[in-house]
């Protein structure tokens, strides 16, 4: 089967950097129309410029996944564009805290985390299956994280919102399946987007070597694992969680074998 989309309409919220960025120019690549959504429209316009200059079609639709009528907003200006809503990459999120004991947490600050990543990616499949239902079929995958699978100490906000997530992704693939929409998640590892260039060599180092594969993934490598999963490649694969991280969380690394009087 092909990951060929020529024809469908795709949304990326999230879209202005780093994996966001990514997918649209991979959706595009395989012949989508892209809705660009994230809260930086300078970014998203850089965006469909690029997009467009490589003879793809893009929209740029500023959204805020926060803001509920923003949301729905995102997916009324597509339909407007383009006349329907094949695909959707739910990526976009935000809020949370730093690394803080549990009983350090600021109550807004956990509230943050829940609100963009867990309440907007609702609002998001809210609006988004509500469109493809009137023509009768789509893929989306919602964005998640290893820390979606396995907790991480410190960031109660992320993991919660990042687990809720799963759990949201099957609740909608189980509803839906009838109905000809698939809705499956990825959970990634550590990639290089800005956020790990921006850390340094020595956290990109050591991130790399807590893999099994021992680097760091790329944007793109997530992207071809999205794009995938929202073609008829994928036709028979919803409420699935795949983990795009290297081997993380295969279990653990094989014990280094001694040599003989060591």
């Amino acid at each position: 089967m092909s990951t060929n989309l020529d024809g469908r309409v795709a949304i990326v919220t999230g879209a202005s950097r780093g994996i966001g960025a990514a997918t649209a120019r991979a959706f595009a690549d395989a012949g989508a129309s892209v809705a660009l959504a994230a809260r930086d429209q300078t970014a998203l316009e850089r965006l469909a410029a690029d997009i467009t200059a490589s003879g793809g079609t893009a929209l740029v639709v500023p959204t805020d996944i926060g803001d509920p009528a923003a949301v729905e907003r995102m997916v009324t200006s597509t339909v407007r564009e383009f006349g329907r809503v094949d695909i959707a990459f739910n990526n976009a999120a935000g809020g949370g805290h730093p690394p803080t004991p549990l009983t350090d947490v600021a109550l807004e600050d956990f509230d943050s985390a829940l609100a963009i990543n867990l309440r907007g990616t609702f609002l998001c499949l809210k609006h988004e299956i509500a469109a493809m239902l009137d023509h009768g079929s789509g893929a989306i995958v919602n964005m998640t994280s290893t820390a979606g699978l396995e907790a991480v100490g410190g960031l109660a906000g992320y993991v919660s919102s990042k687990h809720g997530i799963v759990g949201l992704t099957k609740v909608a693939a189980l509803e839906y399946a009838g109905r000809n929409i698939r809705v499956n998640a990825v959970a990634p590892g550590p990639i290089l987007t800005e956020q790990l260039q921006r850390a340094g060599e020595a956290a990109q180092h050591g991130a790399a070597q807590a893999m099994p594969m021992r680097r760091v993934g790329r944007p793109e490598e997530v992207a071809a694992a999205v794009t995938w999963l929202c073609s008829d490649a994928a036709s028979f694969i919803t409420g699935a969680t795949v983990p795009i991280d290297g081997g993380k969380l295969a279990g653990m690394a094989p014990f280094a074998r001694q040599k003989p009087g060591n």
